[in-house]
């Protein structure tokens, strides 16, 4: 009896040591305890009054989104809140205009975002300021005007501008401005998409009447690649982000080209391709020139991808060993090592944007046909698992905050598109007409 229960102990032990060492790398990855922060509605001044509600939904979502800050729900809130600086000096506490507010329960928060718009001039302006309240000596952290357009974008644009430097402050980017390209089907044939971040603005981006598929983009974001499966069989396509512009790329003559992926100077490229028979991994300058063969087995090796951080190494998806798994090797071919070990199959690495972990799915042998999301610290090989058994979930990627995670899921029936924090929180529906898949996120 002694035996099995210093037996049950030590197995405990051990998983509480796994599980605080699974626990430290996401809080590297996302930070720790979140600030809390109070947005109560900003009101409008005449014409501005009627884009107040495209503001007020904007800034909330940029800032919740951001994963960065625990933001107070609106039942919370005080029903008065200060619009001007003035408004909080020397305020009696319970008006909703003293700091002591917003700082103590039922608000709790360490900040407190206020202020006002109106138009000036034909343009919409922000007055914005973020007051730290446990503070009030000096409370002020940011004052300042935003102008844009007198229309719905503009009451967006200086939403996201004033959530932009919420951000800033505590080191990070912001989701603004980026954007997620995919593949869809929606309508007839599968084609790339793109939206921005939040799933808005969805629109068709590369019109081809052949299959397209695999995106890939850029890690400055200024190009996509993706294959498009011609009469010829698949090839590689490149195109410019902003303008569409396709992009000279020479395929080399082989029945599959695809799998693209980008140094983070530009300067070259990897992809896989059947010209020297297997799919193998090759390296070729930016236009496709250049081409020399990576990788040298008698088993399929696909999904290259580059560190973002160095190109000293990548990361990529072989058979070499039965079932697809997942192995990193230096930039010239050499050093082979091998990441996901045990039974099932892996694949769909991607790079964060730090070039130490990466996200990737797996069936990791408990969930026979079942992907699931997983984090690797590709030194140590620790991994920690964010997504459990809600269907197929799969081809993750890293935003450029290095905070969230886009994801592909038949969670709710068809094969749909979803973003997550690093931890597997926060997750969100972005897609719903037709079957979205393959998503790739882009800074811009």
């Amino acid at each position: 009896m002694k035996k099995i229960l210093f037996l049950g102990f030590t197995c405990a032990a051990l998983w509480l040591l796994v599980a605080q060492q699974k626990s430290d790398m996401i809080i590297n990855l996302i930070g720790g305890q979140r600030p809390v922060i109070a947005i109560p509605d900003f009101r409008g001044s005449g014409e501005a009054q009627q884009y107040m509600g495209v503001f007020n939904q904007t800034l909330y979502s940029e800032i919740d989104n951001s994963g960065v800050f625990k933001v107070v729900s609106s039942s919370m809130l005080p029903r008065m809140h200060p619009q001007v600086p003035q408004d909080v000096k020397a305020s009696a506490a319970g008006t909703g205009f003293a700091l002591s507010d917003w700082s103590s329960p039922p608000v709790s928060a360490n900040y407190l975002a206020f202020g006002y718009t109106g138009v000036q001039n034909n343009q919409i302006v922000l007055f914005g300021w973020l007051y730290n309240v446990q503070q009030p000596q000096n409370p002020q952290v940011i004052g300042k005007l935003y102008f844009g357009p007198v229309t719905n974008e503009g009451a967006k644009q200086v939403a996201r501008e004033f959530a932009a430097d919420i951000l800033k402050l505590m080191g990070l980017e912001g989701l603004s401005g980026s954007r997620i390209f995919f593949v869809s089907n929606r309508t007839g044939v599968k084609q790339i998409w793109v939206m921005d971040y939040d799933g808005s603005s969805q629109k068709h981006f590369a019109r081809y009447p052949e299959l397209c598929t695999m995106p890939s983009v850029s890690p400055d974001g200024t190009k996509i690649a993706f294959t498009r499966f011609s009469a010829a069989g698949p090839v590689i396509m490149i195109h410019a982000t902003d303008t569409g512009r396709r992009l000279p790329f020479l395929n080399p003559s082989a029945s599959f080209n695809s799998n693209l992926s980008f140094f983070p100077d530009g300067s070259k490229v990897v992809f896989a391709s059947k010209v020297s028979g297997y799919a193998q991994l090759h390296i070729a300058n930016a236009d496709g020139s250049g081409l020399q063969r990576l990788s040298n087995s008698r088993a399929i090796e696909v999904e290259p991808k580059v560190n973002p951080k160095t190109a000293a190494d990548l990361v990529f998806v072989s058979g070499r060993s039965g079932p697809q798994q997942i192995y990193k090797m230096n930039i010239d071919g050499a050093d082979v090592t091998r990441l996901t070990t045990g039974q099932g199959q892996a694949s769909n690495p991607s790079w964060h944007p730090d070039g130490k972990h990466i996200a990737f799915s797996w069936t990791s042998g408990y969930e026979p046909g079942n992907f699931n999301i997983f984090v690797m610290d590709v030194t140590t090989k620790e991994y920690v698992q964010l997504t459990f058994g809600r269907g197929r979930n799969e081809n993750p990627a890293w935003a450029p905050d290095g905070r969230h995670l886009v994801f592909a899921s038949n969670r709710g029936g068809s094969m749909q598109i979803y973003t997550m924090l690093a931890d597997g929180t926060q997750v969100k529906q972005l897609t719903s007409a037709g079957r979205n898949e393959m998503p790739v996120w882009s800074k811009q």
